[in-house]
């Protein structure tokens, strides 16, 4: 089973409160492990202004009041950019499927900045990873439904949508599920 370029949705009751109503986007899955970036938990008082200051990078074209979104608990100050497949990294740039790439080299800031970045982009702050079998595990035990990626529902979308989004997208009304796991 290859989960790469899909959606993880985080069920009620998952217990893990980073989690908590995530959604997440699986840019690699394997024998060796997943790796994935939540796109819709803004970071707390981060914008994309923030990072351009930091970094010292001058921005002419960019939105600069862009949010940077919490991608996960794994390197929390590294940053992962989620964006579509037009664009490429002169450093690199990972094809996740036709419709997503992932670059996390500096050179994306500064292509965005510049107005010569991806037509459609989040900015990621940390990752979510998994060890070989621990996203199966999680699976199997109801603490992720799957279900596929469009760039309309990671790009487009407000991020307090897009959960529920993603279970329409199976047709599952959030409001139907429970917050206790169980087996028939």
């Amino acid at each position: 089973m290859d989960l790469t370029g899909t959606l993880l949705i985080a069920m009620p009751g998952m217990g893990d409160p980073r989690f908590e109503h995530s959604v997440v986007f699986l840019c690699s899955h394997g024998d060796d492990g997943a790796m994935g970036l939540i796109i819709n938990k803004p970071a707390q008082d981060v914008r994309l202004k923030d990072l351009f200051s930091q970094l010292e990078i001058d921005a002419v074209s960019a939105d600069v009041d862009a949010p940077v979104f919490y991608g996960g608990p794994v390197e929390g100050a590294r940053g992962f950019v989620l964006h579509t497949p037009e664009y490429a990294s002169k450093l690199y740039t990972m094809d996740v499927l036709d419709a997503f790439a992932m670059t996390a080299t500096l050179d994306v800031l500064e292509d965005i900045a510049r107005g010569e970045g991806p037509e459609r982009s989040l900015m990621m702050l940390g990752y979510a990873g998994w060890g070989p079998g621990q996203l199966e595990g999680e699976i199997a035990m109801n603490g992720w439904l799957t279900c596929d990626a469009s760039p309309e529902l990671v790009f487009d979308l407000p991020e307090s949508e897009k959960w529920a989004a993603s279970l329409k997208e199976l047709g599952v009304d959030p409001i139907s599920l429970s917050a206790a796991a169980g087996r028939a």
